[in-house]
């Protein structure tokens, strides 16, 4: 009893800290009371008796989205009207489409550019055409019904959307054996063997996430083997990081070092896959020191980590790391994701410390203001952080699963229903690529580095309203000062380009913006020569005119290729003339390191 009490008040006493001042990040809430930090920590050890929560969505959130919308609805006739009428228009449409003659005449409604489940010509054919035609009708009414009703708050209407464009892909004639031309056509041929197959592929891929193991396959790649192979060594070594320096593989460098900070919502090695796709490599073999951070997975005991740590042990202890062996070189600092918002945090605080610390900022992916940071901004509210905020008290922090989940289901159509439709009812199990195999092996976040990130950055905004404290001092984007290579993908659902693009507004330092085909991960893992890709640049200097995404967009040409390939040559171009390379640090032991192996 009086351990638990003891646990209990030593639980009151970190939530009290952490809302009353230990947080760097208070916003413009008021700090709960020390009786509520009390309650809330008994509140929170009683809901760790209970079983799992689990799900991505908060039921309040989830609750209040449908009644603002439902109860909206109701009291807009006009709205109801436009429904009745767009329902009688659509079955009109279809029962003409149904009984006319030639079946592509029966097509009278298009999918979305982006929706590739009815590409098929046997579509195009009775019965499997009235079926996709009745779906497509259905999905056409349901975004009608789900937006632009009068008083709907505007993130309850994504959220209500959203939610519609889910049960509506569950409910796909792609998704039924029957209902389905090349399914049910590929079943008649191999008399159900596919079925079959895809039962065992069922079987197995259940087995393996009930059991948290990676997908089958993946076990061929081997984190130090053949991926994350890059000859380096740790250099450094602290509760959060290891540093990592690789070998250099040219006679003569360019003197300025390379810090890569990847984001700790995934491990480093992305950025060092097979040779072939590794951007390290690419930067080694052109002549550049790499140096990489590698981020310590968190454990419960890693609860109360915060951005303050990740920021001194991370980012400045890596710097400081590079500045003690190399002096007077000034860094060029590289980002990816939540890295880089970290990185421009730091070069905020070193542009008005240290100015001449940083040679250049390259930001892949990363977002600085936080207003439209698309559908992913339908999971972070008051209520919903709150319920996360419970669901990482008892473990300390938020779990591989629940973010797998939450990015499954911004991109169903793609990760869940595209696969099971493949795997399960055509039983073709694809090969699993070295990016697919290191997107399985998952990371965690510490409970208090999350809240922070989604209150202070998400919520409230602050480091683009100039609001946000880095270790207790005011920080503003407006410092930074070294020339900056921004870099956004086109079909990224985690940092949309146009909201990684509003960096422009808020320095005046020289920028380029690259835009590139491509997603989150391999919009940037994107070597020359792979696939066929391409991107857009535009250098933008102070002074110059500050154009829109669209205007950007408009004014900026494709050209075929890799975005490494102009990227490094901006390095070249900033950096003074090659050296013989520095000596290697002092070895803590080969890479990949430690970190990178824990699970």
């Amino acid at each position: 009893m009086h351990q638990a009490q003891a646990t209990l008040s030593g639980a009151a006493r970190r939530a009290g800290s952490r809302e009353r001042g230990g947080s760097p990040w208070l916003g413009r809430r008021n700090p709960p009371s020390h009786q509520f930090a009390m309650y809330q920590a008994l509140e929170r050890s009683l809901l760790a008796l209970w079983p799992s929560q689990g799900g991505s969505v908060a039921p309040a959130t989830a609750l209040g989205a449908f009644a603002d919308w439902a109860m909206h609805l109701a009291l807009s006739p006009a709205k109801q009207w436009e429904l009745a009428g767009l329902a009688g228009e659509q079955a009109a449409r279809w029962g003409r489409a149904a009984i006319s003659g030639p079946a592509d005449d029966c097509w009278c409604v298009d999918p979305l550019p982006q929706d590739k489940r009815f590409d098929d010509a046997r579509w195009r054919e009775r019965p499997f055409v009235w079926f996709a035609q009745a779906f497509l009708l259905r999905q056409e009414w349901w975004q009608c019904a789900t937006t632009a009703v009068p008083g709907v708050s505007h993130h309850h209407e994504q959220m209500v959307n959203f939610a519609a464009r889910q049960w509506l892909d569950m409910v796909s004639p792609s998704n039924s054996v029957l209902a389905n031309p090349v399914v049910l056509n590929r079943s008649v041929g191999e008399a159900g063997a596919n079925l079959v197959r895809g039962a065992l592929h069922a079987a197995s891929d259940a087995w393996l996430d009930a059991t948290d193991k990676p997908p089958q396959g993946a076990e061929t790649f081997k984190v130090g083997v053949n991926v994350a192979m890059t000859p380096g060594r740790v250099v450094l070594r602290n509760r959060l990081i290891e540093l990592i320096q690789y070998a250099p593989t040219t006679p003569t460098v360019h003197p300025e070092p390379v810090l890569i900070v990847p984001a700790w919502i995934m491990k480093y090695y992305v950025l060092d896959l097979e040779p072939a796709h590794s951007l390290v490599k690419f930067l080694v073999d052109r002549g550049f020191t790499v140096f990489m951070i590698s981020w310590k997975n968190p454990q419960a005991e890693d609860r109360d980590l915060g951005l303050d740590d990740y920021h001194r042990l991370g980012l400045r202890a890596a710097l400081e790391a590079l500045d003690a062996a190399m002096p007077s070189r000034p860094v060029h600092a590289v980002g990816y994701c939540l890295g880089g918002t970290l990185l421009a945090m730091g070069a905020a605080a070193l542009g008005r410390e240290r100015p001449k610390a940083l040679k250049s900022l390259t930001f892949l992916a990363a977002q600085t203001d936080f207003t439209d940071p698309g559908e992913l901004s339908l999971f972070i509210d008051e209520s919903q952080i709150a319920w996360l905020e419970n669901t990482m008290a008892s473990r300390g922090f938020l779990d591989k699963r629940q973010l797998r989940a939450t990015f499954h289901m911004l991109r169903s159509r793609d990760l869940v229903w595209s696969y099971r439709l493949a795997t399960y009812l055509l039983g073709e199990r694809a090969p699993v690529t070295a990016l697919m195999a290191w997107n399985a092996d998952g990371t965690r976040l510490p409970f208090r580095m999350h809240s922070e990130y989604l209150r202070a950055l998400y919520l409230d905004n602050a480091l683009a309203h100039g609001e946000y404290r880095l270790e207790g001092v005011p920080i503003n984007l407006a410092d930074i000062q070294a020339p900056i290579f921004n870099v956004g993908t086109v079909q990224d659902h985690v940092a949309p380009w146009r909201s990684v693009y509003k960096l422009h507004q808020f320095t005046n330092a020289d920028q380029t913006f690259a835009l590139t085909a491509g997603g989150h991960n391999v919009g940037i893992v994107n070597p020359p020569g792979q696939t066929a890709s391409s991107y857009r640049l535009r250098h933008w200097a102070s002074g110059d005119r500050r154009l829109t995404p669209d205007e950007w967009l408009a004014a900026t040409p494709p050209v075929d290729g890799s975005w490494w390939t102009p990227w490094t040559a901006w390095l070249a171009r900033h950096s003074a003339r090659r050296v013989p390379p520095p000596p290697l640090l002092p070895s803590l032991g080969p890479a990949p390191g430690r970190h990178v192996l824990e699970t």
